[in-house]
């Protein structure tokens, strides 16, 4: 197992990277961070507060957490955490999103992610926050575009950097190269004051199976989910059945077949 100050040194280069390559954070920004409770978000929290110190970039960090009833334990020693780091905090309490656990509609998931999305936004035009970042790392980018792939018919992930429809907002992902085993052992030797959220537990049938999936492939091809996640940033569109990104006059020539390379695992 790696100390904090290796795995600290991994967190941060990963995150940097995204960061720098998908120009996530600029000159100017205020990030606000989607604090759920669970180890990647305050991880993430932890990463970009290091970052905000370091970066030549000029930008502030500040964080929010909807309360949508669905956490399992108090959140008070969030709020000590926060102190703790002298970071703008806001517990947000979603009455609408309260109402569905009382009402239990059709789908109330659904309606949940959507008033979760509305006061995220409104929260973070509250903080005076143009960037919002959130905690979705490797593992979900993987996981998300094979259940894309296998249940809805379309070959895409997670966007590392989008704006909303409005675009007064950056939303970023920074933590598309960590995965969750780093994660969790950052969160680990740091005791931080986890905060389990149950809403996984009744909704999350379909992401539990893909990750049984992906641990059982791993037995025999340990690169695999790296392998994944690499295969997003390199597609090659004249080999699928789209269309819009092929030639279909006689004169096409198609090249051979590439020389198939394992991607792996870079070390620290």
């Amino acid at each position: 197992m790696k100390n904090l100050e290796q795995l600290e040194r991994a967190l941060l280069r990963r995150v940097g990277e995204a960061v720098g390559k998908f120009r996530m954070i600029r000159d100017g920004d205020r990030v606000a961070v989607a604090v759920s409770g669970g180890k990647d978000s305050l991880t993430l929290l932890e990463a970009l507060l290091l970052l905000e110190k370091r970066s030549p970039a000029r930008f502030t960090v500040c964080a929010f957490t909807v309360e949508q009833g669905k956490f399992l334990r108090p959140i008070a020693p969030l709020g000590d955490f926060m102190k703790a780091r002298v970071v703008s905090w806001t517990y947000f309490h979603d009455k609408p999103s309260l109402r569905l656990l009382e009402e239990q509609p059709d789908h109330g998931c659904d309606l949940c992610s959507r008033y979760r999305r509305r006061a995220v936004y409104e929260i973070a035009r509250g903080l005076g926050a143009n960037v919002i970042a959130f905690g979705h790392t490797a593992d979900d980018f993987c996981e998300a575009l094979l259940r894309n792939t296998l249940f809805t018919g379309r070959i895409s992930a997670l966007p590392p950097v989008a704006y909303s429809r409005a675009r007064d907002f950056r939303l970023i992902r920074p933590l598309v190269y960590v995965s969750e085993e780093i994660t969790t052992a950052y969160a680990a030797q740091k005791q931080f004051p986890l905060v389990p959220c149950g809403c996984g537990e009744r909704t999350g049938t379909v992401r539990r199976r893909l990750r049984e999936f992906l641990v059982e492939l791993e037995k025999e091809q340990p690169h695999v989910r790296q392998n994944i996640l690499s295969a997003m940033g390199n597609i090659d569109t004249r080999r699928l059945l789209d269309t819009r990104f092929l030639s279909l006059d006689a004169e096409t020539t198609e090249a051979g077949e590439p020389d198939l390379i394992p991607i792996l695992s870079g070390g620290e």
